[in-house]
């Protein structure tokens, strides 16, 4: 049957059909069928030339259709690294050639120790850091465990920006100057919601309680998978902080965890604490403030109930020694060889007091509080004068603790170590309330002592002032051009 159907189709359809549409279409199966059917097929041989086998028809050319791309996939926007202007990334991408390791120790005991102890001990804490923290592309990640990231460079004033990427019953944190810390943690985990857990991540959590900062001013979190957002201001030991856009603490002071009574220091490193589960980190920028920057932030903290004492161009409203001080450039300085006592017309009792300065090279000056008026040492007759100094000139250097800038004028010394340069602004705030005096230095509190439990005088003199309830404020002169501006005052109103 077969045979008689080939036969069939052979008669019917021309060979080109065959060769045209067996070369293309038919399956090798078929096409070794047909190939059997034409060896075997019989007829005469041809004597004259053979009629032409009929040509394959052409195939109809078909309009192409236009080529359909694929819709792309969406994926999330990769967030960028490259940092904001003005800002530079703490992370070179690839290893942690500028950090080291190091835990929660007070670093002023590090710093004490020879310079050959300190680089054997980061040479071994390097080996802690490599064995728990590594780079995958543009983040860092840790494992939970082992000693804190840390930047070889240290830092005064500046603006952190960072993003990180928690586990559940994650427990880690930012130290700031070495010093613990802008708290991370799972703000789910009910068993830590009695160490405030609940109340989210941003907060001083190392502070003393119930003190500003010490918990977030409201839960921001992101939820787990997401990456969260920091940005940190740093001026002095006054620390600002924004978790995904809102405001979390607000210019609190960080306590100095390793000792409360001393100020954080000056310059520090940053740290990026972890414990508990694995933790990413990414996008580390940060921007070093200038004086005006960090002097400007200062000021713009906490300034209502504040006026203004001083216009920027007269003396008006002051009295005293006048002769001896002049206007220049929008601030108050005494002029050359001259002196006195210079003094605002109106008193006052509590008050807190805002003020920048500028101190030439060994410049001295001071600031006359609750002073009674005349022209007699505001050192003695006042309440106190706070030294204005240049700490470090060579020609100060033997002098009493009590002398130094910041100080109760011989009764009570200030920590050293915060003043700016000579001809640099500084910003300084004083607190004045009842027989206690709270000085605050660039962000740094300074001195903060009740007058009242002084018994110990520098060179026995006496202070018949000290315990004064109310006078002027003034400048206490000392023949230097020592410069002051921006000068505002808050009267405390006793509750």
């Amino acid at each position: 049957m077969r045979k008689y159907l080939a036969t069939a189709l052979f008669a019917v359809l021309p060979l080109g059909f065959f060769l045209a549409n067996g070369s293309s279409e038919a399956s090798a199966r078929d096409r070794g069928f047909l190939s059997n059917i034409f060896s075997k097929r019989k007829g005469p041989k041809c004597e004259a030339p053979c009629a032409e086998p009929a040509k394959a028809q052409e195939p109809k050319k078909e309009t192409p259709k236009p080529e359909v791309k694929p819709e792309p996939k969406k994926t999330e926007p990769v967030s960028s690294s490259t940092p904001p202007a003005g800002f530079v990334n703490l992370f070179n991408g690839k290893d942690f050639g500028n950090w080291w390791g190091f835990g929660t120790s007070d670093p002023r005991k590090f710093k004490a120790l020879p310079p050959a102890e300190q680089a054997k001990i980061k040479e071994a804490n390097m080996k802690d850091i490599l064995a728990h923290w590594k780079v995958e592309g543009n983040e860092i990640v840790n494992d939970g465990k082992g000693l804190y990231l840390t930047t070889e460079k240290e830092f005064a004033d500046y603006e952190l920006h960072l993003e990180y990427k928690m586990l559940p019953k994650g427990d880690s944190g930012v130290y700031l100057k070495y010093t613990p810390q802008v708290q991370i943690w799972d703000f789910l985990d009910k068993e830590k919601f009695k160490l405030g857990a609940d109340k989210g991540s941003g907060g001083l959590w190392n502070n003393s309680p119930g003190t500003p900062g010490k918990d977030p001013l409201v839960l921001a979190d992101k939820p787990f998978g997401e990456w969260n957002k920091f940005r940190i201001i740093q001026v002095g030991a006054r620390t600002t902080i924004y978790l995904n856009d809102k405001l979390v603490v607000d210019n609190a002071i960080l306590e100095n965890f390793f000792d409360r009574k001393m100020p954080l220091l000056y310059k520090g490193a940053i740290q990026l604490q972890t414990h508990g589960s694995e933790i990413r980190w990414k996008n580390i920028f940060i921007k070093e403030l200038s004086p005006d920057e960090a002097n400007k932030h200062l000021a713009g903290k906490g300034n209502t109930g504040f006026e203004s004492i001083f216009d920027g161009k007269t003396l008006k409203g002051w009295t005293g020694s006048s002769d001896n001080y002049e206007v220049v450039d929008n601030s108050i300085q005494c002029k050359k060889g001259k002196g006195g006592v210079l003094y605002t017309e109106k008193k006052y009792s509590d008050f807190v007091v805002r003020l920048e300065f500028m101190v030439p090279p060994g410049g001295n000056n001071g600031l006359a509080i609750r002073y009674p008026g005349g022209n007699k040492d505001s050192a003695y007759i006042g309440m106190t004068e706070l030294q204005v100094l240049d700490n470090e000139d060579a020609k100060y250097a033997k002098l009493d603790a009590r002398q130094y800038h910041g100080s109760s004028y011989g009764m009570a010394a200030a920590h050293r170590g915060y003043l700016r340069a000579p001809n640099t602004w500084n910003y300084q705030e004083v607190t004045v309330k009842g027989s206690t005096i709270k000085v605050e230095l660039n962000g740094n509190i300074i001195l903060d002592t009740d007058l009242s439990k002084i018994t110990d005088y520098m060179a026995k003199t006496p202070h018949p002032g000290k315990d004064l309830k109310e006078g002027h404020f003034g400048f206490a002169g000392h023949s230097d051009p020592v410069r002051f501006r921006n000068l505002q005052i808050k009267p405390i109103v006793a509750k």
